[in-house]
């Protein structure tokens, strides 16, 4: 979860309309649905409450990340969970990457630091087998 401090964009560019001002909650959204994205992850560590806001059918594409603003720097946590059968440094890697273009082209905001927690592997799911084929005999009489 973020701090309760909401983020005031510098633009480069002359903004006479006013400020913009982007909610640590929006940032935390963008950063799950990047991570979540790249190819190997399984899912996002959720909490209980993100668990129960699923199983009512909504998303939460924040679940799992945690972000840190301290002075002039963003940094963000984020656990997750990978599939079984990738290279978990290379996952690693292309999940920081994608979220800080992520975050940079959405928000205009860098972030100095993403931190991935690795929280478990999800090995694949087997089909059970069909009882009635197994028992089955060659003409096809049980």
């Amino acid at each position: 979860m973020a701090d309760e401090t909401n983020l005031i964009l510098n633009q480069k560019q002359t903004n006479e309309g006013g400020e913009i001002v982007i909610a640590p909650e929006v940032i935390e959204v963008v950063i799950g649905i990047a991570a979540s994205k790249v190819a190997g992850v399984y899912g996002m560590r959720g909490n209980l409450a993100s668990n129960v806001t699923e199983l009512l059918g909504r998303a939460a594409h924040g679940k799992g990340v945690y972000l840190k603003i301290e002075e002039d720097e963003l940094k963000v946590d984020v656990y997750c969970y990978l599939n079984y059968g990738v290279v978990v440094p290379k996952v690693a890697l292309d999940m920081q990457e994608k979220v800080k273009q992520q975050v940079l082209y959405m928000t205009d905001i860098e972030l100095t630091e993403v931190n991935v927690h690795i929280v478990g592997v999800v090995p694949e799911k087997i089909e059970s087998p069909n009882l009635e084929e197994l028992f089955a005999t060659e003409d096809g009489v049980k």
